[in-house]
């Protein structure tokens, strides 16, 4: 059975499913890191592959930018395809000070401007949005193991990618504070796009999640990776990703 947005038949993806957002990431991982690679689907460019690392099925499946396209790739992951594992791999704006360029961050937690938490709980609670512990603990191994430096901590996840309020201009003040300046003092590491949609689904359907980041640009500094870096180089968070949701 496929769906609107995904041409595979129930079987063809596999339990262990890492998520890119851009398509053509998920082309090169599937070409550089998979063995007996078939492509599953093409619908609207979202490509998805199937193949084995070092023995084992996984499949690597374009999401998109964003909660509202990432959350329809990941439901019929789950809900039509069985996917138990799910790791999503992307980049970040690193907005801590102690970050730079191409680190790879690991989100233990996500905070979240989106209104998705709402919409679930009718605003009875501010549910916790966390990773796995499972998958970051040997998230954090396999790290260690290839010699990769991580962050792990808490990020924000956002629903817009221009806007007002979280500016690196700072034109929203709290308590004398940009908004950005208060997170950063509460500890937010990063800004990313869709690792909320991710920890609230896994949490409903109760499988594992994580998501492993790579700094792509600084807030504050100004900084960015050019574009062909986050298609093809960004290559340690890949690897851990990899290592991680083989292990079992």
């Amino acid at each position: 059975m496929s769906t609107p947005h995904n041409s595979a038949e129930v079987g063809e993806i596999a339990e262990r499913v890492l998520l890119p957002g851009d398509p053509r990431r998920a082309k090169t991982i599937a070409e550089n890191f998979l063995n007996d690679v078939k492509q599953y689907n093409s619908i609207r460019n979202m490509f998805g592959f199937t193949g084995k690392y070092q023995g084992v099925p996984i499949s690597i499946q374009a999401t998109g930018i964003g909660i509202p396209s990432f959350s329809v790739y990941v439901h019929e992951l789950i809900h039509v395809y069985g996917a138990k594992k799910l790791i999503r791999i992307g980049t970040c704006g690193g907005m801590h000070e102690k970050l730079n360029l191409r680190d790879v961050v690991i989100a233990q937690g996500s905070s979240t401007d989106s209104a998705i938490i709402h919409q679930t709980f009718g605003g009875a609670i501010n549910f916790s949005l966390v990773a796995d512990f499972d998958l970051l603990q040997k998230a954090v191994v396999c790290a260690k193991n290839l010699n990769i430096p991580v962050k792990v901590g808490n990020i924000f996840c956002t629903d817009t990618y221009y806007n007002d309020y979280s500016s690196p201009n700072g034109t929203f003040t709290s308590g004398g504070l940009t908004l950005d300046e208060k997170m950063m003092r509460h500890g937010i590491l990063a800004v990313e796009m869709e690792s909320a949609a991710l920890y609230l689904l896994a949490a409903a359907a109760q499988i594992q999640a994580l998501a492993i980041f790579t700094v792509s640009n600084h807030i504050f500094r100004k900084e960015e990776a050019p574009p062909e870096d986050r298609e093809k180089n960004f290559n340690d968070m890949i690897k851990i990703a990899l290592d991680t949701v083989i292990q079992e």
